[in-house]
């Protein structure tokens, strides 16, 4: 395992030493005194692990294709934008529009996430991203969202899971909520749906993991009533273009 210390290093000199070490066929990098440098792990393939210690800046992440990245903090805004594939794992809080565009991989977030997170998410044949977030979403969540799963878990104690305008324009894709949300925060285009038993065994599956990396109790988290937010159809805005 190499060690890099990124007290004080300008973001581009951080990201030069990190690619330079897996140049010289480094697998493992430990990062520690991360403090808001932008674009780590940006498009890292499989095979390449971080371990981030600190608060990572924006566009953590994004486009990575395979890598496994664990934050040992909070995440800024922008992370897993376009992610195509890999683990990401936060130790923390994460913000803004996290997930943009995910097309593939992971993402665990122990705590809270901001605004607009998911959005324009989207899937492809096998490519569906997942995310999980422990705690509770600002308003927006799942905005346009196209394809892929996300899992709100409300573990922090926040008085709302996700916040207004839940699933507005989303035309593909599954939400799953651990408890219920009154409808007057969700886009007009969702509905809500009782899970079916494939639907239980997914979000089993992913909870399970995510309370290994969190040290949950996956059974405790389950014993609960989960919600399914799933759209009304899959062109929302249809009838709004000019037909020929």
């Amino acid at each position: 395992m190499a060690v890099i210390d990124a007290q004080g290093v300008y973001y581009k000199e951080l990201n030069q030493q990190i690619h330079e070490l897996i140049n010289k066929g480094e697998t493992y990098i430990k990062v520690i005194n991360v403090n808001g440098q932008r674009y780590i792990g940006d498009g890292l393939p499989e095979g390449i692990k971080l371990e981030l210690i600190g608060t990572p800046g924006n566009d953590l992440a994004a486009y990575m294709n395979g890598a496994e990245i664990i934050v040992r903090g909070n995440a800024q805004d922008g992370t897993a934008n376009t992610m195509s594939a890999g683990t990401l794992v936060v130790h923390g809080k994460s913000g803004d529009v996290t997930g943009y565009a995910m097309r593939g991989g992971k993402v665990f977030i122990k705590g809270d996430v901001g605004y607009r997170v998911g959005i324009h998410m989207k899937e492809y044949k096998d490519m569906v991203p997942v995310m999980v977030v422990g705690g509770s979403a600002g308003s927006f969540f799942g905005e346009y969202m196209a394809g892929g799963r996300m899992i709100v878990l409300g573990l922090t104690g926040s008085s709302h899971l996700v916040g207004d305008y839940c699933g507005t324009g989303m035309h593909g894709g599954v939400i799953y909520l651990r408890g219920e949300v009154p409808e007057y925060k969700l886009g007009k285009e969702v509905r809500m749906e009782q899970l079916t038993d494939e639907d239980k065994n997914f979000v089993a599956a992913y909870v399970n993991e995510f309370a290994s990396y969190f040290n949950y109790s996956a059974e405790e988290i389950l014993d609960h009533k989960f919600t399914k937010l799933i759209p009304y159809n899959t062109r929302p805005y249809g009838k709004l273009y000019t037909h020929y």
